[in-house]
């Protein structure tokens, strides 16, 4: 290699001793480096986000098996037994006649017929009271606890049965109430409305309006009978008013047989009107004014009260509080008041 002296001149090519070259520098961190370690903990933080899923899908997975166990539970034993009979002494037997009577409900003929039973098969009950506050609601589930009040009442003649209307005895409520020996209610307590009911809509001006046409197709000239989306056929009309006559004439004949020469001599018992209980005493549809407790204390003699109604699992009555709860909430903030007798 050529180089220059220190005054200036050409000395010409000269051999650089070894190990005279710079050495070589290290190469700076690059950015394939950077990207390394950045790529590892973006998939260790992946793979511990992967973990939390898996747990909690693990978790909520648990957690609907759970609540499909409380369903299944639920809906296989949706009602208990009530009271142990066996260990009460001598008392007035209950049965809670509450809200619609229909199949579906806790006022079903089913559950009300089976505590009926276990209530006068006790050997330490004294009386039955039926203590009512309902409605009304179907004219078949009520039929069916009548017939059986009427049978139990000859099967076990030193039992009587009362019936204790509360807030309302009503339609098929009142229907129950007659086959029981005699009926007390609260002065203020509603009372009566014998007679049938039937309701609904029809659609066909909506229909005519929105420009939707009718298609119904059927084999048997009555098969679509009382349809709301088609007009309404006279001959309809009338067969469907003479059913409900004969199912007024039936309620009528059973509150008769029931109250017999009780009832006041007023055509308008039988029109479904509703009386309070001071008033319902004057027309003979309930004998007086009374409590449960004073029925138990005064007339029948016991006044130790077991109800014998079946009651709900403790599973049922949690769920069914926090509906009432829920739904008594909303009502309070979108309404805001009601209207009750104060």
């Amino acid at each position: 290699m050529s180089e220059w002296n220190s005054s200036g001149d050409w000395n010409g090519p000269t051999q650089r001793r070894a190990g005279s070259e710079p050495a070589p520098q290290a190469p700076e961190a690059g950015s394939g480096a950077v990207d390394s370690r950045v790529l590892e903990k973006l998939v260790g933080a992946l793979t511990a986000e992967q973990r939390r899923s898996r747990r909690w899908g693990i978790f909520f997975k648990l957690l609907t098996f759970a609540y499909l166990i409380a369903l299944l539970f639920l809906f296989r034993a949706p009602l208990t037994g009530g009271i142990d009979s066996g260990k009460a002494s001598a008392h007035t037997a209950v049965v809670e006649v509450t809200g619609a009577i229909a199949s579906d409900t806790h006022a079903s003929a089913d559950n009300l017929v089976g505590a009926l039973r276990r209530a006068f098969e006790a050997e330490n009950s004294r009386a039955v009271v039926l203590r009512i506050n309902s409605p009304g609601g179907s004219p078949v589930q009520a039929g069916y606890v009548y017939d059986e009040i009427v049978r139990l009442r000859d099967a076990y003649p030193d039992k009587k049965v009362y019936a204790v209307i509360s807030d309302i005895g009503a339609s098929g409520a009142y229907y129950i109430a007659a086959a029981a020996d005699e009926i007390y209610a609260n002065r203020a307590s509603l009372v009566g409305s014998i007679g049938v009911v039937s309701g609904g809509f029809g659609f066909t001006g909506l229909m005519d309006k929105a420009g939707v046409e009718r298609r119904l197709y059927t084999a048997g000239e009555n098969k679509a009978f009382l349809d709301p989306f088609s007009p309404e056929q006279p001959q309809e009309v009338a067969f469907w008013e003479s059913v409900l006559e004969n199912t007024h004439d039936q309620f009528i004949d059973y509150v008769r047989k029931g109250r017999g020469d009780r009832l006041a001599e007023d055509e308008r018992l039988f029109s479904g009107l509703v009386w309070t209980g001071e008033q319902a005493v004057g027309l003979g549809l309930v004998d007086g004014l009374g409590s449960t407790s004073w029925v138990a204390r005064e007339l029948v003699g016991a006044e130790e009260i077991v109800d014998y109604t079946p009651q709900p699992s403790p599973f049922r009555q949690f769920t069914d509080a926090l509906g009432v709860s829920i739904v008594s909430a909303l009502r309070t903030e979108m309404v805001g008041s009601r209207y009750d007798l104060r």
